[in-house]
């Protein structure tokens, strides 16, 4: 298990767990970050990722990158 901000670009991983406070859960997981979804990395530019999580892509920080777990 990893951060998501540590995952290899263009490989297919699972999410394990989202943490965070509740608040930040929330707003993950409207973006598609809940656990059993698969997300791989499309990009990563100083430490903030692009990702495709639900047939959309998405970018986000490397502190919320840092809170979803491979």
């Amino acid at each position: 298990m990893m951060p998501l901000a540590l995952a290899e670009q263009g490989k297919e991983n699972t999410i394990v767990k989202v943490d965070g406070k509740p608040e930040t859960k929330k707003f993950l997981e409207s973006l598609g970050f809940v656990t059993g979804s698969q997300v791989s990395v499309v990009a990563k530019q100083g430490g903030n990722v692009i990702v495709n999580v639900k047939n959309s892509r998405v970018a986000i920080g490397a502190d919320m990158a840092n809170l979803i777990m491979v």
